[in-house]
C-alpha cells in the first residue's frame, strides 16, 4: 500500500518502468511509421495531377474564385491574362473551370481534341428540365446530339444558305422602310425583323399570317429566357444539383421551368406539325423544317427531336441577329466615316434607282468588311457557350480534369494585336482590306472567318452562313436609304454592355436617320408593295 510520502506503491513503479521499457523499444519504429506516413503525403501530392494544373489567382476555401467573377467575366479573364497567361485554371465552388485566352490553344483542345471537348457543362434548368436535353446549343454531347447536329449542319450549309437570299432581303427592306417612317422604334424593328426571318427560313410562316405576331412575341421570349437560363449561376440548382431532386410543388424556380417547357414544346409541335401537314398535301416548303422532315430517315430523327432540332436553331439565331445589328448601329453613330465611306461604295456599285441584292455582294468588299469587322469588335457571345472536358487530358505539362468547364474568352482572342493590331478595340474594317481594297477572307493566324465569334470546333455556330448573309443585306440596303445621326446631347458608351446571360448587348441608345435623297422611302415602299408588305 502506498504510503503518503511516496503515492505511487512498487507495483505501479513497475508498472510505469515497463510502459517506458516499451515506448524506448517500439520508439524508433513509431518514428519511422510517421516519417513514412508523412513522405507517403508528400509524394502523393508531389505525384498528384492535380498539382499541374494550370496557374490561377488564389481563391477561397470553398468557395473557390467564385466572388472574384462577376460583372463582365470576360474583362476579369482578359485581366488575368496579364498576370497568368493564356490558359487560366479556377475553381467554382469545387468546380474546375479553365479559361482560354488564347486562340491557339482554343484550336488545339475544342477543335484537334474535339471528341475530349465538345461536351457542354450540366445546364439543369436551361437544358433539361425546359428543353428536356433537346435544345441543340447547350444539349450534352451524345448520339441524340450527334444526330440533330448532322441535320443542322446540312440544312444550314453555305449552299442552302443562298437558298434564303430572297426572304432576307424582304426583311432589309421592310427593316429600312420602317425605320425610316419611325427612327424610334428601331429596337423593336430589328428584334421583329430577326423574328420574322427565323420564322420564315425555318417554318417558312408568312409575315401576312393572322397568328404571326403572336408566335413573334412568344418565340422572342423563348429565346431571351433560355437564354439568361444558361448563364453560369443563373440559378442555384446549378450550384447545388441536390435541388432538382425537390418536389416541383415546394420549387416555385422549377415549377416555371416545367411549365415553360410544356407551353413552347406545344408552340414548335404546332408550328412543325404546319409545316408536315403541307409536305402530306403535296405542297412544296422550302424551309429548315420541311428540309428536316424530309430528310429524317436519313438523319434518324424521331418527330419530337425534329420538332427542337428547329426549335433550337430559331434560340440561338433571333436574339443574336438582333443585337449585332444593335452593336453595328451604334458603331455607325461612333465611326461617321467608316459609314461615309460604305456609303460611297454603294453608291458606286448600285446607284440609287434601286436597292442593293445579294447580286452585289462581290463588288461590296468594304460593305463585307464592316460585316466582318462588327461581329470581331462585339462578339454578341464573348466567353461563347461554355464547354466540358469529358475526360482527364494534359495541354503543354497543364492537367485538365475530367469534367473541367472550359470556356474561351472570345472577346480576348478578337482582340488579340499579334493579328488585329494595336488598333484592335478600334472600329476598323480596313483590317480586312487587302492593299488594293479587295476582301481578305481571313487574316493569318485567325479562323476562316477572320473572327472567333462563331466558335469553335464541332460546337461551331451552324448559322454562321446564313447570319453572314444577313447582317450583309442588312447593312447595305440600310446605309443604302439613309444615314444613322445622333440623338442631339445623347452621350454614347462604346464599352457599356448589357449582360443578358450568355448574350452582351449594348447599353440602351436611341438612333435616328437622315434619308440620304428624297426617293429612298418610295423605292423602299414599292419594293414592300411587290412583297406584299
Amino acid at each position: 500500500m502506498p504510503s503518503p510520502l511516496f503515492p505511487l506503491g512498487l507495483g505501479d513503479i513497475s508498472a510505469t518502468s515497463a510502459s517506458l521499457d516499451f515506448l524506448r523499444e517500439h520508439s524508433v519504429l513509431a518514428f519511422g511509421l510517421a516519417v513514412g506516413i508523412i513522405i507517403g503525403a508528400i509524394t502523393r501530392y508531389i505525384q498528384s495531377p492535380w498539382r499541374k494544373v494550370p496557374p490561377g489567382p488564389p481563391g477561397l476555401p470553398l468557395l473557390g474564385n467564385a466572388l472574384q467573377i462577376k460583372g463582365d467575366q470576360w474583362l476579369q479573364f482578359s485581366a488575368w491574362r496579364q498576370e497568368y497567361g493564356d490558359i487560366i485554371y479556377l475553381t467554382m465552388l469545387g468546380k474546375p473551370m479553365i479559361v482560354l485566352n488564347s486562340a491557339s490553344i482554343a484550336v488545339e483542345l475544342l477543335e484537334r481534341r474535339a471528341n475530349i471537348y465538345s461536351d457542354r457543362p450540366c445546364m439543369i434548368v436551361a437544358n433539361d428540365i425546359m428543353s428536356k436535353g433537346l435544345n441543340l446549343p447547350s444539349s450534352r454531347y451524345g448520339e441524340t446530339w450527334r444526330r440533330m447536329r448532322k441535320a443542322s449542319h446540312e440544312a444550314l450549309n453555305k449552299v442552302v444558305a443562298h437558298g434564303l437570299n430572297e426572304y432576307q432581303l424582304e426583311e432589309a427592306v421592310v427593316l429600312a422602310r420602317n425605320t425610316m417612317q419611325n427612327a424610334a422604334g428601331w429596337d423593336r424593328f430589328i428584334r421583329n425583323a430577326a423574328a420574322d426571318l427565323m420564322l420564315r427560313s425555318i417554318y417558312d410562316e408568312s409575315p401576312a399570317s393572322e397568328e404571326h405576331d403572336t408566335h413573334v412575341r412568344l418565340i422572342n421570349e423563348f429565346g431571351a429566357t433560355v437564354t439568361s437560363s444558361a448563364a453560369p449561376g443563373a440559378y442555384l440548382v446549378e450550384i447545388m444539383p441536390w435541388m432538382r431532386h425537390i418536389p416541383s410543388v415546394l420549387a416555385p424556380w422549377k415549377r416555371k421551368a416545367q411549365n415553360f417547357y410544356h407551353r413552347y414544346d406545344t408552340l414548335f409541335r404546332s408550328l412543325l406539325g404546319r409545316v408536315q401537314e403541307d409536305i402530306d398535301n403535296g405542297v412544296e416548303r422550302a424551309s429548315f423544317a420541311a428540309t428536316l422532315i424530309r430528310g429524317s430517315d436519313r438523319y434518324h430523327l424521331s418527330s419530337h427531336e425534329n420538332v427542337w432540332a428547329a426549335a433550337g436553331i430559331y434560340a440561338a439565331g433571333a436574339d443574336t441577329s438582333r443585337t449585332v445589328l444593335s452593336w453595328w448601329s451604334l458603331a455607325m453613330l461612333l465611326y461617321p466615316d467608316v459609314q461615309k465611306r460604305a456609303q460611297d461604295e454603294i453608291d458606286a456599285v448600285v446607284g440609287r434607282s434601286r436597292v442593293p441584292t445579294f447580286a452585289d455582294m462581290p463588288r461590296l468588299p468594304y460593305i463585307n468588311a464592316v460585316v466582318k469587322e462588327v461581329i470581331r469588335w462585339r462578339p454578341v457571345s464573348p466567353m461563347a457557350v461554355p464547354h466540358t472536358s469529358t475526360q482527364d487530358d494534359y495541354y503543354e505539362g497543364y492537367f485538365i480534369p475530367k469534367g473541367t468547364t472550359i470556356i474561351p474568352n472570345l472577346w480576348e482572342m478578337n482582340r488579340d494585336p499579334a493579328i488585329y493590331g494595336d488598333d484592335a478595340h478600334l472600329f476598323n474594317p480596313d483590317r480586312f482590306l487587302g492593299e488594293n481594297g479587295e476582301l481578305l477572307s481571313t487574316l493569318p493566324g485567325s479562323k476562316d472567318d477572320g473572327h472567333y465569334s462563331f466558335g469553335f470546333g464541332r460546337r461551331i455556330c451552324v448559322g454562321k452562313h446564313v447570319a453572314n448573309n444577313s447582317l450583309f443585306i442588312d447593312v447595305a440596303v440600310l446605309l443604302w436609304a439613309f444615314s444613322f445621326v445622333n440623338i442631339k446631347g445623347q452621350v454614347l458608351d462604346a464599352d457599356g454592355c448589357n449582360n443578358e446571360g450568355l448574350v452582351m448587348a449594348p447599353k440602351h441608345f436611341k438612333v435616328d436617320v437622315k434619308p440620304r435623297f428624297p426617293e429612298a422611302l418610295a423605292v423602299l415602299s414599292q419594293e414592300c408593295e411587290l412583297r406584299g408588305r
